[in-house]
């Protein structure tokens, strides 16, 4: 039996994300199972890149849906984005160091077969569906992730 991981993401800032997919994907490397449960601002991660709201949202929803990053390489930087420039700064520091960028880490972890769960009820309060995210990605409790975690090696909260 492996390892197991259980990554717990509410962020949705750019430089988590690129270090909880590092982490997946390297845990992974040595026959880890990586488990990520994304809540509130962690499903900006696992959002269809540039899809538009449907018509069954809310105004609410559709608002919603339109402020917030339309994909994992729209979100900002935790500290020091300045409006983007600090962001496009760390993305040609990665590029200049031959680092894959966070779409490829992304791929990666789910070529690799990271298990990528969505909080149902933060998709709930934020107007997601299931539509919403990549085609990997199952909604589940969190109670199902809790009874999932509790049997993890490893669990992070970021």
């Amino acid at each position: 039996m492996n390892e197991k991981m259980s990554i717990l993401m509410f962020s949705g800032d750019y430089d988590k994300a690129l270090a909880a997919l590092i982490l997946a994907n390297t845990a992974m490397e040595i026959n880890v199972d990586v488990n990520m449960f994304f809540a509130f601002w962690g499903l900006l991660l696992i959002r269809k890149p540039n899809d538009d709201p449907k018509d069954d949202k809310t105004i609410s929803e559709k608002m919603f849906a339109n402020m917030t990053p339309k994909g994992i390489e729209d979100l900002p930087l935790s500290k020091m984005n300045f409006a983007g420039i600090g962001k496009k700064m760390l993305v040609g520091m990665m590029e200049d160091s031959d680092t894959p960028t966070i779409e490829a880490f992304l791929k990666g972890a789910l070529k690799k077969g990271v298990n990528m769960k969505a909080c149902k009820l933060s998709c709930e309060v934020m107007g997601f569906r299931e539509g919403d995210f990549l085609p990997e990605v199952e909604i589940i409790t969190a109670e199902d992730y809790l009874k999932d975690a509790l049997k993890s090696n490893i669990q992070l909260f970021i």
